[in-house]
């Protein structure tokens, strides 16, 4: 029988994830983006991977909103209301 996979990971493996720098992850835990927690003697960061995947999660819903406002600030009067000149014709 093997064991469950581990909920928790190592702040390097996040980093590398993440594409940041150990310190810059410790700097999320610090800042309550993501949970962790140090364990053992001499402690370790240990952190939850599902907060991990929720911080990820998060992060593309503010691209994807961000996205849609932007295109929505480029849109024409026209465009929207169908009359008049139009800036971006499909």
């Amino acid at each position: 029988m093997s064991s469950p996979p581990s909920r928790y990971v190592d702040p390097d493996a996040v980093a590398s994830r993440l594409g940041m720098t150990r310190d810059e992850v410790l700097g999320l835990i610090g800042r309550g983006e993501i949970r962790g927690m140090e364990v053992g003697t001499p402690p370790r960061w240990v952190i939850d991977e599902e907060s991990v995947t929720t911080y990820v999660d998060d992060r593309i819903e503010i691209a994807r909103r961000a996205a849609l406002w932007n295109q929505s600030q480029e849109a024409s009067f026209p465009e929207l209301w169908g009359e008049g000149d139009v800036r971006h014709p499909d």
